[in-house]
């Protein structure tokens, strides 16, 4: 008996599975929770659908990408799976770019809106699998619900170039939940290679699951409790299919990512493991006190204090001891931390990519694992203490309304790039990327002397930062410095000579002092450099046309197009050499190429409006000023052209004189009644309403300016027009 009773204390109790909610559940509890899920999920991202896109990845993403514009069609589909793009090889989520621009165009509303829906389905997905796994409801409901709304999901669901998070932890969750299915049930090759399907497809989306073969080996320590003495080997051959596709994804994107690839001189190994080390302590703060959350944290290049390091090494030494000797007592413990750490490590930085120290959306899955972790203790706890079961709902209720209101406040922050910049230079300091992109935001909006402040900081802080110094040379040329921008943009090659962007905006510069053939020598150097950089090739194609060789600035059109599809200005330029060369029909479907990608480019619309009337489809045409001038309400050459048709036009259901003269009179002000082209339309407007004194008197201005040698062809038309106003007859096409 004695030794039957010294055997019996030896043995330990095996892991404790997921307390199981006593009693029969509702069947339509599980479905309300679902709903309930959705429901606090929209609450805090719907306000998505009002923002716009965020000029950081957004464009490389979707609006400026040489393909996703044109929407889904099958050329689109083998580019995204046969090509490397913005240092990634993530077709799945090219392809649902893709079908957004297919569904939305490039309205940002529907980019949001699709982003909000996919979140939507990967919380509701953990919601059903963590339960199907566990069997407590209450529980899985939390930590869906904390996933669902938590501050650190702002930049994953409200920025559109991380639909890669927002798919991969979709597919993350949907193969975890095949991996259950087939785990509790007998062998079957189907359920497997559904597993591998799904696991496939996610690493499609973003090679960050690379780890997932080892949270599901951390499943199968708990809650699935398939670990034994004889079954762990078996448990690791079941995952070799998986760890192969794993190793081929990650050589992928070593591939794809080699450009971006941080080397150990700008990084020092030292440097990334101290980063590294402190990150997971900051995401592991950020989780409970999600405060002061940005969309980039600058690396510390000059090191950090090594207090903090040793701080956060001993942090997390103690915490993988304590999961670790409490692996038999409290397993999801040691699950969930190993999670965390497992799940983080491709991001972590040891392999650094880009140059931020850590950021918001890599927590997107490890903080599930954590959160499983937390909330199994607090649960067990809770009992523990005998905490009524409402306290206990009350606290989870709070803890979720708290963080959906500090989420919806981050998220607020995502609406444009002005918020989103100036929210993060108020969390960071010494943040040249902030400084470089808010400066960008308020070039485009013509705030230029602000735009250079904030650029020339960025350069105090940094000062080989290429991509600011091309920049401030480009605010200088947009006020007409243009000395200073040569300048700045000559410095820019001094420090990065094979930038085939500075060569280009320097060719911009030499172009505006006339210096042409340095110009045109300057973009020829861009497109040796980078034979696909098609704003070379057209401004290259700009210069040939100006110069008559419509046919050779055809080719640098045709070129800049073959490198980037999509690409408007490529569309619009070639329409305007097939309209020197009188090939109208050509002319007319590049430019409604152009507007296909860009349907607010105003001068694709003149240009489109100018072809349609040599055409004689005057209505059509009428319908396109009339749009360009909703885009640039003060566009002199739109407002001439428009009224030059509403006076003229051989359709009298098309004529309007009224809107006419006040479409020529805004025109002719703003040329200051210098330009006999606009005094003619005028004159013709005048005419068109009767008033025959005024179009007389402003056609003989119009022909007095027009007696030049180069302008004899006008004159002659001009006096042509006089004569019908003479005889008291509008001038009609």
């Amino acid at each position: 008996m004695a030794k039957a009773r010294k055997k019996l204390i030896r043995q330990r109790p095996p892991p404790r599975a997921a307390a199981i909610a006593p009693g029969p559940v509702p069947r339509w509890l599980a479905p309300g929770v679902c709903l309930a899920l959705a429901a606090i999920t929209f609450a805090v991202f719907g306000q998505t659908v009002r923002h716009e896109f965020i000029d950081l990845d957004d464009n490389a993403y979707v609006y400026d990408n040489p393909v996703v514009p044109g929407g889904l069609t099958l050329q689109g589909i083998i580019w995204a799976f046969t090509h490397f793009f913005a240092d990634n090889w993530h077709p799945l989520t090219w392809i649902s770019h893709m079908l957004d621009c297919q569904l939305y165009g490039l309205n940002p509303a529907g980019h949001h809106l699709s982003n909000v829906l996919l979140h939507t389905a990967t919380v509701i997905a953990l919601f059903l699998v963590l339960r199907q796994m566990t069997g407590a409801l209450w529980r899985s409901a939390f930590v869906a619900a904390v996933f669902a709304v938590h501050p650190l999901r702002a930049e994953s669901v409200a920025w559109v170039a991380e639909r890669k998070d927002l798919l991969s932890g979709l597919f993350f969750v949907l193969t975890i939940g095949a991996y259950v299915r087939y785990a509790r049930r007998p062998w079957s090759a189907v359920r497997y290679g559904l597993i591998l399907l799904l696991f496939a497809m996610g690493l499609m989306c973003k090679s960050m699951l690379i780890t997932l073969p080892f949270v599901l080996l951390l499943l199968d320590y708990w809650p699935l409790q398939r670990v034994g003495p004889q079954k762990l080997s078996r448990l690791v051959m079941e995952k070799l299919p998986m760890l192969a596709l794993s190793a081929a994804a990650g050589v992928a994107t070593l591939l794809a990512q080699h450009g971006a690839i941080q080397s150990t001189q700008t990084f020092s190994l030292p440097l990334r493991f101290a980063n590294a080390l402190v990150a997971c302590m900051i995401y592991l703060g950020q989780m409970f006190y999600p405060a002061g959350l940005a969309v980039f944290y600058p690396y510390h290049h000059n090191g950090l204090p090594p207090w903090e390091v040793a701080l956060a090494a001993t942090l997390l030494a103690g915490l993988t001891v304590i999961a670790w000797r409490q692996r038999r007592a409290q397993p999801w413990l040691l699950m969930g931390w190993l999670w965390y750490l497992v799940v983080l490590l491709p991001v972590i930085g040891i392999i650094q990519v880009g140059v931020q120290a850590h950021a918001d959306r890599y927590t997107y899955l490890p903080q599930i694992g954590l959160c499983v972790a937390v909330t199994w203790l607090m649960a067990e706890w809770a009992t523990e203490w005998h905490a009524a079961r409402a306290a206990v709902g009350g606290v989870m209720a709070g803890v979720v309304a708290v963080l959906m209101v500090c989420a919806w406040k981050q998220t607020a922050y995502w609406r444009n790039n002005v918020t989103l910049w100036n929210h993060a230079l108020a969390c960071t300091t010494n943040n040249e990327v902030a400084h470089f992109n808010l400066s960008n935001d308020l070039l485009e909006k013509g705030e230029v002397e602000a735009s250079i402040a904030e650029l020339q900081t960025a350069l105090q802080i940094k000062p080989d930062y290429i991509e600011a110094r091309v920049n401030l040379g480009n605010a200088f040329l947009k006020i007409g410095r243009v000395d200073e921008a040569i300048s700045a943009y000559q410095s820019a090659l001094q420090t990065a000579p094979d930038s085939a962007v500075a060569h280009c905006s320097l060719g911009l510069a030499l172009l505006q002092k006339g210096r042409e053939g340095e110009a045109v020598a300057e973009f020829q150097k861009a497109s040796q450099i980078d034979p696909d950089y098609a704003p070379a090739h057209v401004d290259l194609g700009n210069i040939l046309l100006q110069n008559g060789k419509a046919d050779e600035a055809i080719t640098e059109f045709q070129k800049a197009l073959a490198s980037r599809p999509a690409y408007a200005p490529g569309h619009y330029n070639l329409g305007n050499a097939f309209l020197q060369k009188g090939r109208l029909d050509e002319a007319i479907a590049q430019y409604q190429a152009a507007l296909h990608i860009n349907p607010d480019y105003a001068d694709a619309h003149l240009n489109l409006g100018n072809a349609l009337g040599q055409k004689g489809q005057e209505a059509e045409a009428i319908a396109h000023f009339q749009q360009a001038l909703l885009i640039e309400p003060g566009n002199m050459e739109v407002q001439n052209n428009l009224a030059w048709l509403l006076a003229t036009s051989g359709q009298a259901s098309l004529r309007n004189g009224e809107k006419a003269v006040q479409l020529a009179r805004q025109a002719n002000e703003q040329a200051g009644g210098k330009s006999p082209v606009i005094l003619g339309t005028l004159a013709a407007a005048f005419a068109e309403t009767g008033q025959f004194n005024d179009a007389m008197q402003t056609a003989q201005k119009a022909i007095e300016l027009a007696r030049t040698p180069s302008q004899q062809g006008l004159a002659k038309r001009l006096n042509d027009e006089l004569q019908h106003y003479k005889a008291g007859q509008p001038w009609h096409q």
